[in-house]
């Protein structure tokens, strides 16, 4: 039996060992993967750079727990650089787990915010953020498409009160707010197919400037979006979370994760190679 039959032969639990221990030591070595920007994540990094202070977005956190290693951190870098920014954000989930998921985001990026941080040379003094004034969070309702269309009419038709029973018209941010028309954008973070809901209840009905960030599955479907000008830009799985951090000068789980997916990669590329010469020279050898 030569190398490559007894490498066929391996058992794939020393297989699965042997990847575990690659993740495992690439991410106790602390070392930089080179990342490469792309078009489409610098322009809705260079978006919300270029607003001002006082302006509202709306971020929409619909994904659930099995997603939220590649979208958190996506998350976590774009509302911390429109609250450094003195923005405010009206956050909804529409995905049954996602207001666990929004409410987590929130009171991290919120301690995160009272400390000082220097972000691309600019420091950044500590503030508080508070909910009704620096944002609001509507929460969960379910049939997702007829709540983001009645969000287009008006936000109180489907949340007559935020997520923690607060009359909307009782809070002092939403005073004058009506729809997506006071909204900047709207940024849609999701491992679902409430994506397509966005796009074609809400970007396509009422045209607001629309960015995703999606697992690194989904983004292949939603590049004709991107190309056609209905969708601003986009965010794909950890390498697109990891390019914004690297944008926002704010490095976090996704740059961290870099080193373990590249070599893991590199590992499952090795496996699949030496495998694929193992069957090729045992074919040949039967053969003769």
């Amino acid at each position: 039996m030569n190398i490559f039959e007894r490498m066929m032969s391996v058992d794939r639990r020393w297989v699965f060992l042997f990847l575990a221990l690659v993740c495992v030591l690439t991410y106790k070595v602390d070392f930089e993967v080179e990342v490469r920007v792309t078009d489409e994540v610098r322009k809705i990094y260079n978006f919300i750079d270029t607003l001002k202070p006082g302006d509202y977005i709306f971020v929409a956190i619909d994904y659930d727990p099995n997603s939220l290693a590649e979208l958190h951190p996506m998350t976590y870098a774009i509302v911390e650089q429109a609250w450094r920014k003195n923005m405010k954000i009206v956050f909804t989930a529409l995905s049954q787990n996602g207001p666990g998921m929004a409410d987590q985001a929130i009171r991290d990026i919120s301690d995160s915010l009272k400390l000082v941080k220097t972000y691309n040379g600019i420091t950044y003094p500590t503030r508080d953020i508070v909910n009704g004034i620096d944002y609001i969070f509507l929460g969960y309702k379910p049939y997702p498409a007829l709540v983001i269309a009645g969000m287009g009419q008006n936000f109180r038709l489907p949340f007559p009160t935020d997520y923690y029973g607060t009359p909307l018209d009782s809070l002092p941010m939403m005073r004058g707010i009506q729809n997506y028309n006071q909204m900047k954008c709207v940024i849609d973070i999701s491992g679902t197919s409430g994506i397509d809901m966005w796009i074609a209840y809400g970007q396509t009905r009422y045209g607001f400037p629309l960015a995703l960030g999606l697992t690194g599955v989904m983004a292949a479907d939603y590049y004709p979006y991107l190309n056609s000008g209905q969708v601003f830009g986009m965010m794909g799985g950890i390498l697109g979370a990891a390019q914004y951090e690297k944008l926002a000068d704010n490095a976090g789980s996704a740059l961290d994760m870099m080193r373990i997916q590249l070599y893991a990669h590199m590992v499952i590329i090795l496996f699949i190679i030496i495998g694929n010469i193992g069957f090729l020279v045992s074919r040949r050898a039967k053969n003769q």
